[in-house]
Order: C-alpha cells, then structure tokens, then sequence
C-alpha cells in the first residue's frame, strides 16, 4: 500500500476525533455494562459505571487485537484509505451516536462505525473498494450476536431456577447479588476487549495510510493504551438516557435474572472477540436480557420496545453510511 501525503496535524487531528468516538463509544454503550446491575440496585449508579470502566480496561491484558486487525484489513480497501475516508468514517459514527444518544435509542457503535467506513469507501472509490468476505461476517452477527445471547442467557436462567429451586428465594437474591458483580465484570471486560479495538483498526489505518507504520507491524502501543483509556473514561461519564431501557422496559430484572443476562452476552463477546469479529454489545445485551425475560413466558418481555430497538439496529449502517459519504466530501474541502 502507498503512503499517502498526510501532514502532522492532519493525523493529530484524526487520531484525537478517533479518541472522541472511542470516548462516546463508552459513553453511549456504558448502559450494556451497568444496566442489569444498576436496575436491580447491587450498585449505586455512580458505582456501577467506576466498575465497568475499570474491567473496559482490564481487557487489554486478556485478548489479542482480532478484531482490529478485521477492521484495519477486512472492511474496506486499504488502498484506497486517507484522511478524508477516516474522517468520513469517524463523523458518520460520532454523529449517529449522538442522535440516537439523545433520543435514548440503544442503537450500536460498532455497527455505527462500519456504517461510516462504508459509506465514505463508496463516497471514494464505489461498491468495489468493500471486502465482502469482511463485511459478510460482521452482517450475519448483527444476527447471531442477538441471538445467541438470547439463548445462552435464557439457557443460564432455566439451569439456575433448576439448580435452586429448593432454595429460600432471599438466600438466592443474597447469592446472586454478588455473583452480579463477577458478571458485570466479565461483560465489561467483553465490551472493552470488543470495541476498544474498533477504534485501534481506525487509528492504525490513518498512520498506515500516513506512512507512520506498515500494516505487516504491530500497532504501537500507544495507540492500544489510549484506545482503552478513552473509552473506560467514556464508561466512566455514562449514557444514563439508555439505561433505564435497557435495565426495565425490555423486561423486569431481578438479581439471578441480572447476572444470566450478564453472563450471557458475556460468553457472547468474548467469543466473538476471540474470532475476530466485531460485534455489538447493544445487540448482545438486549438479546441476553430478552432470553432472561422469556423464561418466565413470552407475555414477560414488551416485545414492542425490543422491536423498536431493533428498526434501530436495522437503520444504524445505512444511516451512518450516508452520513460518512456527506462528511467525506465535506473533509475534502477541509483537510
């Protein structure tokens, strides 16, 4: 791949507007990690999101960057990558972020984020320059992910209503109130190791593009270090607007109910993560907190707002996609 003329300040400049995406990733999706356990009040709010912050970060210790190597290669065409596709790219997500932020709309960053690489690789070069073999993965998954946290969430519940079921429902409350703790942990440290590493694939494209690095090098560690630091500080921040749908108005949680919902997308992401692909946490939560809920029998799930988040899901990559082919151009005025 050649290097394209890129100044100084053109990639400080896009490597910070990454930052900032990677910061309201954690800020918008920091109700998948708190809301099961704010909702069933084993910690204060303010508590929950120092909680989920810190094991965002303590993902860096625990998986490989898979997923950013699908991002920086498996996505698009590297060759046709510069500062105005990155930026393209960044604006499209940052911007529907912030819509869906406002209006309390679990929608995904990370869908988000593919949306805008789409869109501003097509805005530059056409359908050509996409990997489908990339992009078809990341598609069935907007699928599976939902899925499966549907079932293994579900899955967890029964085997934990069958397992205690001689037992005072307070000693299960009691148990289970601190098992939350170990679940929230482990579904943070999937959302970081997941998403965290959206961010890094973006940065190490731009410095690639840039001749800053080869694309057969590691990612140099600061990049890996500020990516996971932006986002558990946007964790920290927290999208309260979200959590309330998350945490009640899918179904009623309770403390078993949180931690199977918990564990659930957590086995989900750390799988996902471990194969490379990147997934949503927003679909895997809402997946594992819907399968929670239909133990107890369809009528116990408001199948109407889980549909409403799904139009969301369904409109996320289409409409970041235009957004980045607008941005894109506007960039190349600007830079």
């Amino acid at each position: 791949m050649q290097a394209v003329d890129i100044s100084l300040s053109v990639v400080m400049i896009l490597v910070l507007l990454a930052l900032a995406f990677d910061f309201m990733n954690g800020f918008h999706d920091a109700a998948n990690s708190i809301a099961t356990i704010v909702s069933t009040r084993v910690l204060k709010p303010h508590q929950a999101v120092v909680w989920a912050a810190f094991f965002n970060v303590v993902a860096i210790f625990i998986f490989h960057l898979s997923v950013a190597k699908t991002i920086g290669k498996g996505t698009i065409d590297p060759g046709i990558v510069d500062h105005h596709v990155v930026f393209g790219a960044l604006v499209g997500a940052i911007a529907w972020n912030i819509i869906t932020w406002y209006y309390g709309i679990p929608s995904s960053s990370s869908h988000a984020l593919i949306g805008g690489l789409v869109g501003a690789a097509v805005a530059k070069g056409g359908v050509a320059t996409l990997i489908w073999n990339g992009l078809g993965k990341i598609i069935v998954f907007i699928f599976v992910a939902p899925l499966l946290g549907f079932a293994l969430g579900g899955l967890i519940m029964v085997a934990i209503a069958w397992i205690c079921n001689k037992t005072p429902p307070k000693k299960v409350d009691k148990i289970f109130r601190r098992l939350q703790l170990l679940s929230a942990a482990a579904y943070s440290i999937g959302h970081g190791g997941n998403d965290a590493q959206k961010t890094i694939g973006i940065i190490w494209m731009l410095l690639v593009a840039a001749g800053m690095s080869q694309s057969n090098e590691s990612v140099p560690v600061w990049v890996i270090v500020a990516c996971y630091a932006s986002m558990g500080l946007g964790t920290m921040f927290g999208g309260w607007r979200i959590v309330r749908t998350m945490g009640q108005r899918i179904t009623k949680l309770n403390q078993a109910k949180g931690f199977s919902a918990s564990m659930g997308g957590a086995i989900t992401l750390f799988m996902s993560t471990v194969m490379g692909i990147p997934v949503s946490t927003t679909h895997t939560i809402t997946g594992a907190i819907a399968g929670v809920g239909s133990t107890g029998g369809p009528k116990n799930v408001r199948w109407g707002v889980a549909g409403g988040i799904v139009w969301a899901w369904v409109l996320t990559i289409p409409a970041s996609a235009l957004i980045a082919a607008i941005a894109f151009w506007i960039g190349r005025l600007v830079l």
